[in-house]
C-alpha cells in the first residue's frame, strides 16, 4: 500500500479459518469480501452517518438503526462466513500512509557487524534468515538501520574525551576475570555491545596481550572515523604479535579494511616454508576477499576512514612461491583450479595472479626452465585426464580397459613410458622420468581410476591414483586437515603414526593421489579371518609376549593410527564409514580413505560418532586387553592436545566456506565443528565426554557383532 491514508474508525474483517495468512500485496486471504452483502452496503451507510454526511433525524434514525439489526441477524444466521470488528483510533485530519513494497522474504539485522561496515539498505540484498515462511512471514525494512538509543549511549560510553586516561587503565581482578572469559571465546563467537564496551575501555591494556586483537577488532564501530583511525594507526602498531590462528581470521571476509589484512599478512611471514605450506590452500581461498576482488566490499561506502587499498596477500604468497619451488609448485595448481571454477569474476582474479606469478617466476634465477617444468606438468595432467576420461566412458570390461591403459602407456608417442625428468605435480620434491606400463592398472570401480606407478630418478617407484571425473577438493582438504593435526601433535611429542597421503586437485572434476600399498579390512576378513592374522602374516614374531605373535613395533603402529584416526575423524565429523574405506597396511599403518561426507553428513542412519568398528578393537587383542587400554589413552590425550588448536582449526575451515566445496558451502561449519571440540567443557570433563563416546560405540559394536541387520553399517 503506497500513497493512502491511514485506516480510521470501525471495520469489518473477514476471517479466515482453519487456512494461513498470506501478508503479500496480491493476497490469497484478503479482509473484504469479492461481492458485497446487504451487511457491507448497510456499513457503509453507517460510516457515513458518523462522519456527518447524511443529515440525522432522531426518529428516522431509531427506526433505521432497529430495522438494520434485524437484517443483521437474518444474515448472521444463514451466512458461513465470520467476521472479525474493530474499531481505529479517529483523527481530526487525514494521515498519510506509506510502506515500500519488498518481496515476501524475512530478513535480519546485520548480525555479522565484527569488523565489516554496514551496507546501505536495500530491500533487495536483505539477507535471508530463513526460508521458512511460516515462522518468518514479517517484513521490517528498518530492522538493518541502528538504533538511535544505541548508537548515543555508545558515543557517551566511549567519549573522545576520555581516550587520554583510557592510556592509563588496568582492570580489576572482577574485570581481568571478564576479559579472560571474553578472550577465550571461539572466533564465531558474537559480543554483546556491553562486552564490546568493556574490550574499548581496556584497549591499551589488552594490547599487550596477543589474544585480544581479534576480539578488538569486532568492539570497533566501523562508521566512526575516530574509532577507526585510532584502532588502525594507533593501537595496531603497538599491538603485541599474534598467533596465526588469528591472524587467519583476520584474512576473513569480515575484515575489510586492508591495513587490518595487511597486519595479518605481516604476521604470517614469520611463519617458515613447512608451516605455509599447512595454511596455503586457505590463503589461496582468502584471495576472494581482498578488496581488488570483491565488487561487494568495493562498493561500499560506509565511511571514508576504512582502507580498501592492497593488503599484500598476493605479493606475500608469490614471493614465497618463487622463492621455493615446492610451495610454489602446489600454489601454481592451486591457483589453477580456482581459474577452472565456474565464477568468472573469481576466475578472472585469480588468473591475473597466476600471470603475475609466473612473470616473477621467469624474473627470478633459473625462472625459464623452471616455467618449462609446470607448462610440462600441466601437459602431463591434460594427457592423462584425457586418457582416463576415455577408459572412463568406454564400454570395454576392466581386464580390457587395463589392457588398452597399458598400450596407452607403452606408446613411445604418448611420452609417458619415458620423459625428461619432472617435478610430480603432487610432490614436487619428487623427480620423474616416466610411467612404468606394466605395472600401472585401472580401479574396479564406477569412474575407474589410474593406478600409476611412476619411475623416480633415484630409482623408486612412486604410486598415485588419477582420477577424472570426481571433485577431489574435499579429499584434498581433509588431509590437508588431518597433516596439520599430525603435525600439532607431534609438537606435543605425540606420535600417533597418521601419515596421511598426499592428494592434489588438479581441476574442479580431476586429481590425485598417493597410493599407499594395503588392503581394506572388508579384503583382510574375508582372506584372513581377522586383521591379527593379516599382520602376523607379513610380520611375524614369535617369541614376542603380548602381541598375538605379531611383531610389537607394527601392532604399537596399528595402536596408534588407529587412535589418532578414531580422534580425527571424529573432530571433523567425518561419515559413510564401512569396511571398504578403512584400510591397513602390512608395517600396521591404518587409515582412512575418501572422504566423500564431512562435518557430521553421513547416508547411514545413525551413525555412531566415533568410528572404530569390532575388527580394529580385535586387532588390538579385544576390548580387555592392554593395547586398546593404550589406544584409549592415546585418544585422550590427542584429543587434549588439539582442542588447544581448535581456533586454528575453526578459521582454516572457515576460509573455505567460498570455495564451493559441498559439504561446506552454505553450512556453519563453525558450529559444526566446534561441537565437536566442547569448548564449553573443562579439559577433565572433555576427556570424560570422549571417553562415554568411546564408551557408547564399543557398546556398539558389541551390538554389530550380534545383530547383523546392524552390523551391515561397517560392510556398507
Amino acid at each position: 500500500m503506497t500513497g493512502r491514508t491511514l485506516r480510521r474508525g470501525k471495520h469489518r474483517l473477514l476471517l479466515w479459518p482453519d487456512v494461513e495468512a498470506d501478508g503479500s500485496v496480491d493476497t490469497t486471504t484478503p479482509s473484504k469480501m469479492e461481492v458485497q452483502d446487504e451487511m457491507g452496503r448497510l456499513e457503509k451507510l453507517v460510516k457515513k452517518y458518523e462522519r456527518g454526511d447524511i443529515l440525522k433525524s432522531d426518529w428516522l434514525d431509531k427506526l433505521t438503526f432497529r430495522k438494520m439489526e434485524e437484517i443483521h441477524s437474518a444474515e448472521t444466521e444463514k451466512s458461513e462466513n465470520l467476521f472479525l470488528y474493530i474499531d481505529l483510533p479517529r483523527f481530526d485530519f487525514p494521515v498519510i500512509f506509506s510502506e515500500p513494497e519488498t518481496s515476501n522474504h524475512p530478513i535480519t539485522a546485520a548480525t555479522h557487524t565484527t569488523i565489516a561496515p554496514p551496507q546501505p539498505m536495500a530491500t533487495n540484498l536483505l539477507p535471508n534468515l530463513s526460508n521458512d515462511l511460516a515462522l518468518w512471514n514479517v517484513i521490517d525494512p528498518d530492522i538493518v538501520h541502528d538504533n538511535p538509543v544505541e548508537d548515543k549511549h555508545r558515543r557517551l560510553v566511549r567519549s573522545h574525551r576520555s581516550s587520554p586516561y583510557d592510556r592509563e587503565l588496568k582492570p580489576n581482578a572482577k574485570i581481568r576475570d571478564e576479559l579472560g572469559v571474553i578472550l577465550n571465546y571461539s572466533p564465531s563467537q558474537q559480543l554483546s555491545s556491553e562486552e564490546k564496551d568493556l574490550i574499548w575501555k581496556f584497549r591499551f591494556y589488552l594490547a599487550r596481550d596477543k589474544r585480544g586483537l581479534t576480539k578488538f577488532l569486532k568492539a570497533v564501530t566501523w562508521r566512526d572515523s575516530f574509532e577507526v583511525k585510532q584502532a588502525v594507526e594507533e593501537l595496531l602498531p603497538m599491538w603485541t604479535e599474534i598467533d596465526t590462528d588469528d591472524a587467519l581470521e583476520l584474512l576473513g571476509p569480515s575484515t575489510v579494511d586492508s591495513r587490518v589484512r595487511a597486519f595479518a599478512v605481516k604476521q604470517l611471514s614469520r611463519a617458515d616454508d613447512d608451516e605455509l605450506m599447512l595454511y596455503l590452500l586457505q590463503l589461496v581461498q582468502a584471495l576472494k576477499f581482498e578488496s581488488a576482488a570483491s565488487d561487494q566490499r568495493s562498493s561500499r561506502s560506509a565511511t571514508n576512514a576504512i582502507s580498501y587499498e592492497d593488503s599484500g596477500l598476493t605479493d606475500f604468497l608469490i614471493g614465497r612461491g618463487v622463492q621455493n619451488p615446492i610451495l610454489g609448485n602446489r600454489l601454481y595448481w592451486y591457483l589453477m583450479v580456482e581459474v577452472a571454477l565456474e565464477d568468472k569474476v573469481m576466475a578472472k582474479m585469480y588468473g591475473r595472479v597466476v600471470f603475475k606469478f609466473m612473470n616473477k617466476i621467469l624474473e627470478s634465477e633459473g625462472g625459464s626452465e623452471r616455467r618449462e617444468l609446470m607448462r610440462r606438468q600441466g601437459l602431463l595432467v591434460e594427457t592423462l585426464a584425457k586418457r582416463a576420461r576415455e577408459l572412463r566412458t568406454s564400454k570395454d570390461p576392466r581386464p580390457k580397459k587395463i589392457e588398452r591403459l597399458r598400450s596407452l602407456l607403452a606408446d613411445s608417442r604418448s611420452n609417458l613410458s619415458s620423459m625428461a625428468p619432472l617435478p610430480h605435480p603432487l610432490n614436487a620434491g619428487i623427480e620423474v622420468t616416466g610411467v612404468i606400463p606394466e605395472k600401472s592398472s585401472v580401479f574396479k570401480s564406477n569412474l575407474f581410476p589410474l593406478l600409476l606407478y611412476f619411475q623416480c630418478s633415484d630409482g623408486s617407484e612412486f604410486p598415485v591414483i588419477f582420477k577424472d571425473g570426481d571433485d577431489m577438493r574435499q579429499d584434498q582438504l581433509v588431509i590437508q586437515l588431518i597433516t596439520l593435526m599430525d603435525r600439532l601433535l607431534r609438537k606435543e611429542n605425540l606420535d600417533l603414526k597418521l601419515s596421511p597421503y598426499p592428494v592434489l586437485a588438479t581441476g574442479p572434476l580431476q586429481g590425485m593421489a598417493q597410493f599407499v600399498p594395503s588392503k581394506t579390512i572388508a579384503a583382510i576378513v574375508s582372506e584372513h579371518g581377522n586383521l591379527l592374522n593379516y599382520l602376523r602374516v607379513h610380520n611375524p614374531d614369535e617369541g614376542s609376549v603380548g602381541t598375538s605373535g605379531v611383531e610389537p613395533s607394527v601392532i604399537d603402529t596399528f595402536v596408534r593410527s588407529c587412535a589418532g584416526y578414531c580422534v580425527v575423524t571424529y573432530l571433523l565429523g567425518v561419515g559413510d564409514r564401512h569396511l571398504d574405506n578403512l584400510l591397513v597396511a602390512p608395517d600396521g599403518h591404518f587409515f582412512h580413505v575418501d572422504f566423500g561426507y564431512i562435518l557430521g553428513r553421513d547416508p547411514k542412519p545413525f551413525p555412531p560418532p566415533v568410528k572404530v568398528c569390532k575388527e580394529m578393537v580385535d586387532g588390538m587383542g579385544g576390548a580387555q586387553s592392554p593395547h586398546y587400554a593404550r589406544f584409549k589413552n592415546f585418544c585422550f590425550t590427542a584429543f587434549t592436545i588439539l582442542r588447544k588448536s581448535a581456533n586454528l582449526i575453526l578459521n582454516l575451515v572457515a576460509l573455505m566456506v567460498d570455495a564451493n566445496i559441498p559439504d561446506i558451502k552454505h553450512r556453519d561449519v563453525h558450529e559444526q565443528i566446534q561441537e565437536k571440540f566442547r569448548l564449553d567443557l573443562t579439559e577433565e570433563d572433555a576427556i570424560k565426554h570422549f571417553e562415554a563416546l568411546l564408551n557408547e560405540t564399543s557398546y556398539l559394536t558389541v551390538v554389530l557383532d550380534r545383530i547383523h541387520d546392524l552390523a551391515q553399517y561397517w560392510r556398507s
